[in-house]
C-alpha cells in the first residue's frame, strides 16, 4: 500500500510539474506580445494601416496556423518563378496571391484536415526531430474573406520578407515534394529546418515580420502573438 501511494504521488508531481511548465509557456507566449520588437522603430516603420503602401500584403490565419499571403507579382518578385505552376495540379486561372507556410514535415503531409489529427502526431511535431516543408498555394481575392491581416509594407520591407521566405528554401530553390498535395491549388516545398515546441509555424512567420522592422512579439509560438499587432482585413 505505502508503494502505490509513493507511485501515485509520483505521478501526481509529474502531471503537475507538466502542467506547471505548459502554463510557463503559454504565459511567456502571451506576455511578450506586450513587449513587440520594432516597436519604436522610425526607419523601416511600415505605413499606418490607413496610408497607402508600396505593398499590400498580409498574414493569413486559420485560428492556428499562420501564411503569408504576397501578390503573386510585384515590381519586387515574380512568385510564379518561384513557384511554377507545373508543380501545382490545378491553380486558378484568376488567382492573384500566394499564401507561403512553413511547417513539421509528418504534420503538414498527414493531416490535410483537423479531423485527421491525432494525439501521436501531435506530440511527433511537438517534441522534435521532423524536419520542415513549405506549403504553397496560389489564391483568389474571395479566398483572404476570412483571417486576413494587412501587412502594409515599404518596397524595401517587402523585399527583406521575400528573401527570408526564400532563405528557408535549400539552396534558394524550390524543390517540390512529388504526389503532395491537400487539393488543386496547393503543393509542398522542401524546407530549412526543424519544427518543435519553440520552432513552430507561427515563430518562422514571427521572425519574418521582425527582420523586415515590422512590430511583432518577440516570441510567436502560437498564431495569436503573430497577428496582436496586425490589423484585420482583406483586399
Amino acid at each position: 500500500m505505502a508503494m502505490l501511494k509513493r507511485w501515485l504521488l509520483r505521478i501526481a508531481f509529474t502531471l503537475l510539474g507538466l502542467i506547471a511548465l505548459v502554463g510557463l509557456y503559454v504565459a511567456t507566449a502571451s506576455a511578450l506580445v506586450f513587449w513587440p520588437a520594432n516597436a519604436s522603430t522610425h526607419t523601416g516603420t511600415p505605413p499606418s494601416n490607413d496610408a497607402p503602401a508600396d505593398v499590400q500584403a498580409w498574414v493569413l490565419s486559420n485560428g492556428v496556423h499562420t501564411d503569408y499571403v504576397f501578390p503573386i507579382r510585384s515590381a519586387t518578385v515574380d512568385w510564379l518563378q518561384v513557384f511554377p505552376l507545373k508543380d501545382f495540379k490545378a491553380p486558378p486561372p484568376d488567382a492573384e496571391f500566394v499564401a507561403i507556410g512553413w511547417g513539421d514535415r509528418e504534420f503538414y503531409l498527414n493531416t490535410p484536415t483537423w479531423g485527421d489529427l491525432t494525439a501521436a502526431r501531435a506530440f511527433g511535431a511537438l517534441s522534435g526531430g521532423n524536419r520542415a516543408l513549405m506549403h504553397v498555394s496560389y489564391l483568389r481575392r474571395a479566398q483572404l474573406a476570412r483571417g486576413a491581416y494587412r501587412l502594409p509594407l515599404s518596397q524595401a520591407q517587402y523585399a527583406q520578407l521575400a528573401g527570408y521566405v526564400r532563405a528557408a528554401l535549400p539552396q534558394g530553390r524550390a524543390t517540390p515534394i512529388a504526389g503532395a498535395h491537400y487539393d488543386s491549388q496547393d503543393a509542398f516545398y522542401e524546407a530549412e529546418g526543424g519544427y518543435n515546441l519553440f520552432e513552430t509555424c507561427n515563430t518562422w512567420t514571427g521572425r519574418g515580420l521582425r527582420q523586415a522592422g515590422l512590430p511583432a512579439s518577440r516570441w510567436t509560438p502560437f498564431d495569436f502573438t503573430v497577428t496582436w499587432h496586425l490589423v484585420p482585413g482583406r483586399p
